[in-house]
């Protein structure tokens, strides 16, 4: 079983201080893989930088020349969460870039599966701003790089951030040949992802947004993944799953009100996985997106790729949450959902 890991230590030239989006995340995580052994297990691979016209399948020019104009300017605030250095453009080139990378070894059998280890996130990042931490919305130019440069017609996006990609679902939202699922907190930042919102046009049908309500964990997001992702994956049809990795919906994550696990975390990849094998020879790409406890993102990152390993063993030093109280409604919920997408 090869496992790619997509890195670079240009990721950590975006300064920002001290953002919760800081370059100390990839440090733990790296300096994490290393200490247990798992990195040894990795088949490394270097970004390449994306190019512009990679960026332009995204992107409207004139926000790219922005992009770059503010970082030859020594950066500053593009909104109030979003902010850049002088080499943040630079690195964002690098971020879209290692996405494609991941995608590049996958599509092409190189490797089973790929995380690219990333940053700046994206998948808050529409075609002309930038938003939530995020610059160019990597997850969607591998999408779009993928459908261009390969003989595929679909691609699976799922995304388990704890914040809903409205960027992500804004680029495809009227687009019949990407199938993108989300599960997040809801109502919390940025606004998006109700679940009447399924696509328009001749995409309607093909987002499938999962709102989740602020306590939930393990077994709710594992139902999400098994009777709804599952189902309708299997209606699309894909040949080829990415990945949206959050591990802001763990439990001790100070920016939302989740209750997810490390080993949660681990089944929903293992879900991800077998659909991917099912359905798309095994081609399965991830890239990071939000996490801002250091701890649960490096163990969170190990269990991922233990189960693309085929290592049975998840270890969970966090263990469950301190407090086990959750609304309830779940039952009503996921019927809604299966209703609005006819799984039932």
């Amino acid at each position: 079983m090869k496992v790619g890991l997509v890195y670079d230590p240009i990721y950590l030239e975006h300064n920002t201080g001290g953002h919760p989006e800081n370059f100390q995340r990839l440090v733990t995580m790296m300096s994490h893989l290393e200490e247990t052994g798992t990195k040894e297990k990795l088949t490394l691979l270097s970004p390449r930088c994306a190019s512009i016209e990679e960026i332009e399948l995204v992107h409207e020019p004139g926000y790219i020349s922005h992009i770059k104009g503010v970082a030859e300017g020594g950066g500053g605030w593009l909104d109030m969460d979003t902010v850049m250095s002088r080499k943040s453009y630079e690195v964002s080139l690098y971020a879209a870039g290692g996405m494609l990378t991941a995608v590049e070894a996958v599509m092409k059998g190189e490797l089973n599966s790929a995380f690219a280890l990333v940053r700046p996130p994206g998948h808050h990042a529409t075609h002309n701003r930038a938003m939530g931490f995020c610059i160019f919305n990597n997850v969607a130019i591998g999408a779009k790089f993928a459908l261009a440069n390969f003989n595929i017609n679909r691609v699976l996006i799922a995304d388990f951030d704890v914040h809903h990609g409205n960027g992500t679902q804004g680029t495809f939202y009227s687009d019949p040949n990407v199938l993108y699922f989300s599960t997040h907190e809801y109502p919390f930042y940025p606004g998006t992802g109700r679940a009447q919102e399924t696509g328009s046009g001749e995409g309607a049908g093909f987002t499938v947004n999962f709102p989740m309500d602020a306590g939930w964990g393990d077994e709710e997001y594992l139902r999400a993944f098994n009777e709804v992702l599952a189902p309708v994956a299997r209606r699309f049809q894909p040949e080829l799953i990415l990945v949206s990795v959050g591990f802001d919906p763990h439990w001790d994550d100070d920016l939302a009100m989740m209750n997810v696990t490390v080993t949660g975390f681990a089944q929903m990849v293992s879900v991800l996985k077998e659909l991917a094998t099912e359905l798309c020879q095994g081609r399965l790409a991830f890239t990071l997106e939000g996490g801002y406890n250091l701890r649960v993102d490096a163990t969170g990152l190990e269990a991922i790729l233990d189960v693309l390993l085929g290592n049975p063993e998840i270890d969970d030093p966090l263990g469950k949450p301190l407090v086990t109280r959750k609304p309830g409604g779940f039952e009503e919920h996921i019927k809604k959902i299966k209703e609005i997408h006819h799984l039932e």
